[in-house]
Parts: structure tokens; C-alpha cells; sequence
């Protein structure tokens, strides 16, 4: 009797012991029942664009971790700009592990084809910030440590995670899913065919990134055009994660966008660069060659220096028919027009005035710029004069972007400009501005004619009139063939992707190497850049691809400074790990990394595969 007495206590004990059967914290549940947190965790991209935001001079900032970042350095001992490394393994990680895996299991195909596509896109990401990465040690059970994967490996391994989603979607499934996965995701809520095509997205930005490659048109141009063809055809096939919004109403603050006004992380910690607002209204500056200065002119207050002789964007006679590009409306603020008194009339509304600021502070070379909402305060969203619920991509309920129709038009445009055939790019290219014109006006949040209560100062009518004539104009349609370039094409492109995609802005002027003046392969010190200065083309160089961007170490006005010390005079070129996850935890395996140490003062600077014309040197200067 004793002994089975004990049995039963034992037996009792382990079920009771056994909490991964405990039905109010379970260690299983349904594949579908992943999708929707999986999803909603790329709000993460947009805390990352605190830091890429100031890299690329799309935006400045006064906020201390992110000051680094535009000074292209890091913030030691800080997570700051780790974000998309702990959504890739943490927020997503093995909630997506488990989805794929559960979903094959079942041969629920559908699902797991989608998990694939969302896996590609997410270190594709990743390792385009990063560089090298844990991958094939990333989610194996029990390893206190795990070694690093090379960027050219996780580059393949991301292609073929991309190719497998298209498989397994194409792939017929007959599962009754119901709104299982209709009501989680939030993307496309279970079109099969777009999320091909999503699929087929994520191979031409991968591939796009290569472009500089020596053996780019060889071996990857014709699979990029070919999967180019496949995916997005209009901004109806664009990638954006839908939110629950509610702004002030909503249970949780963080139900809204990150860039909204509830949750007041754009109030004036972060606003438009200088050099935005030159790209967005055609002013940027001619400098004297001989002293990098600025030609100073007379009778123009607003802007009061003599400009470059060729605009790639806009330009600033705003009463020519064309010469006028809306967007400048809708993704750069104004202080233009407080009480929204004329955001009806397209006379007026060509005629705001924009401002934009330094890196590090919001006072730039010819005013002080906004905050994203229009005003040089911090977001209000009552009261007499307020913000409301925001605006465009900073309203409270815009969704999050992924990726677009027109930035796949862009990367297949320039594809086929490295391939030498001009006219098949000037379509795309064209095809490329069209698209984000649509992109844009779709995210209007129009404020109320006479009421200073927030919104866009600009009507969706006015902004399809204008933009109809701009596309028809000599900055798009009527650009002359003869002075169609890769310009045209990379800085459309870096209007499409303004602000929501700085990670892929960046990872352009990487590859072109932020268009510094070096000889041989790769810049290196003593060939681009010393402790200094970094040796940048000028604008008249025909090469140059982003014509008026300059580092803040350069040749020209305002932008004779030096970086940090430890950067030996180089840029940046990744974003270190995330620090509390490798810094702490995985130091030995950063160690080992070649041919820069990932513990090394400056592997911050240190080049990644993707913008090495050849292979990765052994050895680095």
C-alpha cells in the first residue's frame, strides 16, 4: 500500500510539475495564431529609422543614442538602432520558426509559403544592415554562443527562403482555412497572389542591392528582371502592414503609428535634413570648386544662393507648368499656411516655404526647420491650435510600409541602365515616379480648410492636378533622353523611399560608396578619406550619382567637421550588433570575424559584401 500510494503521489506531482500542459500558458498553439503579432512587430523597422534616417540626410535629430548615428558612429553600450536585430531573432524568431515548421507539418501550404516570404524579407533586412549574422546556429536549441554567417551566404540562404515561399504558395491547398488566416494577416489578408508577388519583391531588392558588382549584369541583372516582372504592377500590390489606430481613444498608444502624434516619438526630436528639402524643391547649391562655398545671391531671402545649373527633381519655377513636384506637400512639413486657409488652392499651396536642419540640430543654413507636423513645437493634439491625429505617413493610423510598387520600378530601372539599355530604363524609370505619385496622394490626410487642427496642407484634388502635370513635365515625361542619368534614377528613388525606407536609401549610397572620389577598388583611408575629411565628387562630376549630398566631413560649406576618432575618417558602413544580445553574450564568436574584428574600434566602417565590387579582401588597411 505504501509503495503504490507513493506511485500515485509521484504521478500526481509530475502532472502537476508539468506546466507546458498547463491549458492558461500552453507551449503549443495554432500556426495561424502567430501571423498577426509576427506582422505587427515591423513597427521596429521605423524605431531603426531613428538612426538610418540621419545617415541617409533624410532626416536630423537631437535625441542623445541617435546623435551617433548621424555623425555615422554608434552609441556605446546602448541597444540604439538594434531594433530590426531583435525583431529578425527575438519579436518574430520562433514565433516564426514555429509557423513555418507547424504549417508544413500539416501541410497547410499556404501558411507556411507566407512564413517564407516574411522570413526572406525580414533578413534580407537584416543583413543588409548588419552585414554578417548568426543564421545557421540562430534558433538551435541549447547554445549559450553561436558563430556568424558571412553576409554572401545569408544573401543566398535569403533567395532561397524567398524562391520556397513562391513553391509553397503556387503549390495547391486544399485546407479549409476559413478566416483563419484572412483575419490575421494584415498585409494582405490572405491573397495567395500577392503574396507571391511580395516574394518575387524581396528577390529584386536583394538583388538590386548588388548592382555595383562587377559581375552584377551577368549573374544577377537577368534574374532580377525576370523576378522584377513577376511582382508588383501598381500600388495596389504595395506592402503595408495595417494598424488598429484608434489615436487618443485607443486602449493602447501603441495601437497607433509610431510616427503619429500619440505616440510623440516625432514631436521635434527628430525633422526634415537640409539636404531633403534641397532634393524636394529643387534648390540645391552650386559650390565654387576651388573653396567649397557657397555662391551667395542677392534679392532672395528664402534662398539666398545661387543653385546648381541642373535640378534632378523639381526645380523652383513653380508658375511653369511641370516644374512643380507635389510630394514636397505630403512627405516634408511647412510652417507655410498655419491655419490651412488655402490647401485648395494649388497657386498657394506652390508657393510654402520648407526649411530643413543640420544632423544634430534643427537649425539649418537658411532657417529652422518644423517638426513633422508643421510646427516648431512639440506635437499637441488639442486645444485651439493642435496637430490632431497627424498626417501622412505621421498620422496615428497610416500603416507601416514594407515595400512598394515604385521602389521595384526603380531597382529594375536601374538594372537595366547597368545592362546599357537606356530606353527600357526610362520607362521603368517613369513607371517608377507614376507609382509613388499613387503611393503618395493614397496616404493624404487632408486638415480642414480654415482650421489649424492638424492634417496635410494639401487636398487629394490638388495633389493628383499637380502631379498629373509633373509627370507629363520636363522632370519625368519630357526629360530629354540626353540628360537622362543614374541620377535620375537612385535620387527618384530616395524620394519613394522618403522616410519609411532609409535602410534601403542606405544600403544605394553604401553600394556607391556615399559617391566619394577614390581610386581603385574601394575607398580606404588615404584613398577617400583621411582622419579629417572624407573627399567627396562634386556635383558636376558626371559619375556622381546623388548630386548635392555630402557627408559631414566634406570638402564643402557646413560640412567641414570630423568624425570620431575611431573611425580613422570613414563613414559608416553597417550597423553594429545589438549590443545587450552579442556584446554581452556572444563576444567570442564578434571576435572571430574577418577581416575586420567585430570588436574592433571601427567595425562600424568596415565594408560589407554587398558593396565590394569583387570579393571581400583578406586583409583590410
Amino acid at each position: 500500500m505504501i509503495v503504490a500510494s507513493l506511485f500515485i503521489f509521484l504521478t500526481a506531482c509530475e502532472d502537476y510539475l508539468d506546466v507546458n500542459k498547463n491549458i492558461d500558458a500552453p507551449d503549443y498553439v495554432e500556426g495561424y495564431l502567430y501571423l498577426a503579432g509576427i506582422q505587427q512587430s515591423y513597427f521596429g523597422v521605423y524605431y531603426e529609422i531613428r538612426g538610418l534616417g540621419p545617415m541617409t540626410q533624410m532626416m536630423g535629430t537631437t535625441t542623445s543614442a541617435y546623435t551617433n548615428f548621424a555623425n555615422h558612429y554608434y552609441a556605446q553600450g546602448s541597444d540604439a538602432c538594434g531594433e530590426i536585430w531583435r525583431m529578425t531573432y527575438w519579436n518574430q524568431g520562433m514565433n516564426l520558426e514555429n509557423m513555418i515548421n507547424q504549417s508544413l507539418a500539416a501541410e497547410e501550404w499556404t501558411l507556411a509559403g507566407i512564413g517564407y516570404a516574411i522570413k526572406a524579407y525580414s533578413w534580407d533586412m537584416l543583413a543588409k544592415e548588419h552585414a554578417e549574422l548568426p543564421m545557421k546556429q540562430a534558433f538551435v536549441d541549447g547554445l549559450l554562443s553561436h558563430d556568424y554567417d558571412y553576409q554572401k551566404d545569408v544573401y543566398k540562404q535569403v533567395r532561397e527562403w524567398a524562391y520556397k515561399a513562391i513553391e509553397l504558395l503556387e503549390k495547391e491547398d486544399n485546407k479549409d482555412y476559413g478566416t483563419k488566416i484572412s483575419a490575421n494577416d494584415f498585409i494582405y489578408q490572405g491573397n495567395k497572389a500577392k503574396w507571391i508577388k511580395f516574394a518575387y519583391a524581396v528577390l529584386v531588392r536583394n538583388l538590386a542591392s548588388l548592382s555595383n558588382k562587377t559581375n552584377f549584369v551577368s549573374d544577377y541583372a537577368p534574374e532580377l528582371i525576370q523576378c522584377a516582372g513577376k511582382s508588383f504592377e501598381s500600388p495596389d500590390d504595395d506592402a503595408v502592414v495595417k494598424i488598429a489606430g484608434g489615436s487618443q481613444s485607443a486602449p493602447y498608444e501603441d495601437y497607433n503609428n509610431f510616427w503619429g502624434t500619440a505616440q510623440k516619438n516625432l514631436t521635434y526630436n527628430y525633422f526634415q535634413h537640409e539636404y531633403a528639402v534641397q532634393v524636394f524643391t529643387g534648390t540645391v547649391p552650386k559650390y565654387d570648386e576651388g573653396t567649397g562655398e557657397k555662391v551667395r545671391t542677392e534679392g532672395n531671402d528664402y534662398y539666398p544662393y545661387e543653385l546648381a545649373d541642373k535640378q534632378i527633381i523639381c526645380d523652383t519655377l513653380v508658375t511653369e507648368t511641370g516644374h512643380y513636384d507635389p510630394r514636397v506637400a505630403a512627405k516634408l512639413a511647412t510652417i507655410s499656411d498655419p491655419e490651412y486657409k488655402n490647401i485648395d488652392n494649388a497657386d498657394s499651396v506652390k508657393r510654402y516655404k520648407y526649411y530643413g536642419g543640420s544632423f544634430t540640430g534643427a537649425s539649418g543654413p537658411i532657417g529652422t526647420a518644423p517638426s513633422y507636423y508643421g510646427r516648431r513645437i512639440a506635437s499637441e493634439y488639442q486645444g485651439s491650435i493642435h496637430d490632431g491625429k497627424g498626417r501622412w505617413l505621421y498620422h496615428d493610423e497610416a500603416p507601416y510600409i514594407l515595400t512598394t510598387c515604385a521602389e521595384i520600378k526603380f531597382c529594375l530601372a536601374e538594372t537595366y541602365w547597368k545592362m546599357g539599355k537606356k530606353n527600357e530604363a526610362f520607362e521603368a524609370f517613369k513607371e517608377g515616379v507614376k507609382a509613388d505619385l499613387d503611393f503618395t496622394v493614397r496616404y493624404l490626410m487632408p486638415g480642414t480648410v480654415g482650421k489649424a487642427e492638424g492634417g496635410d496642407k494639401i487636398t487629394k484634388k490638388v495633389f493628383n492636378d499637380l502631379a498629373i502635370k509633373y509627370q507629363a513635365g520636363p522632370f519625368v515625361e519630357k526629360l530629354p533622353m540626353t540628360d537622362f542619368s543614374l541620377s535620375h534614377i537612385m535620387m527618384q528613388k530616395w524620394v519613394a523611399l522618403y522616410p519609411w525606407g532609409a535602410h534601403e536609401a542606405w544600403v544605394d549610397m553604401r553600394k556607391y560608396h556615399y559617391d566619394i572620389e577614390y581610386t581603385g577598388e574601394y575607398p580606404s583611408k588615404g584613398n577617400g578619406w583621411d582622419v579629417s575629411t572624407v573627399t567627396q565628387k562634386w556635383d558636376t562630376n558626371p559619375s556622381k550619382v546623388y548630386k548635392g549630398f555630402y557627408l559631414a566631413p566634406a570638402q564643402v560649406q557646413g560640412r567641414k567637421s570630423s568624425y570620431n576618432v575611431k573611425n580613422e575618417g570613414s563613414p559608416c558602413y553597417r550597423i553594429r550588433p545589438r549590443y545587450n544580445s552579442e556584446y554581452m553574450w556572444n563576444k567570442a564568436s564578434l571576435e572571430a570575424l574577418k577581416p575586420v574584428s567585430g570588436t574592433a574600434d571601427n567595425y562600424q566602417c568596415s565594408i560589407p559584401w554587398f558593396a565590394y565590387p569583387g570579393e571581400v579582401p583578406a586583409a583590410v588597411k
